[in-house]
């Protein structure tokens, strides 16, 4: 049986909580804290093709900042397939964008990215 689909994961676009979010990353305090904002920014921008493919560049712009040769392997493959996935319409809804995750596997939106996004809705 598939796993349900967290519905924060298929809410509409919203442009100012994907800026709110892409800000955070670009703000953050440690990698860590980018990549989490990074990967609320994919759960809110995958269902729109320009926040989606602008999300996975930014994982791809700080994963080569931090020199995570894998991640930015994952990152440049997932840069090929985004349009792709527009244009089959086999979008993983949930998933965080990272490499350290299958591509094509939908899952439910983990809770410290539902506190991230929750939040900048609010803004």
């Amino acid at each position: 049986m598939g796993r349900s689909i967290d519905p924060q994961a298929t809410r509409p676009f919203d442009e100012a909580t994907f800026a709110h979010l892409v800000h955070g990353a670009k703000t953050a305090d440690s990698t860590a804290r980018a990549w989490l904002y990074l990967e609320a920014a994919h759960v809110v921008g995958q269902l729109q093709i320009k926040p989606h493919f602008l999300t996975h560049a930014l994982m791809l712009g700080l994963s080569l900042r931090t020199r995570d040769w894998s991640e930015a392997a994952g990152q440049v493959l997932r840069l090929a397939l985004v349009p792709l996935g527009h244009l089959s319409g086999r979008l993983p809804l949930g998933n965080p964008g990272r490499a350290t995750v299958s591509a094509f596997e939908p899952l439910p939106v983990r809770p410290e990215l539902a506190v991230l996004i929750a939040r900048a809705r609010e803004h």
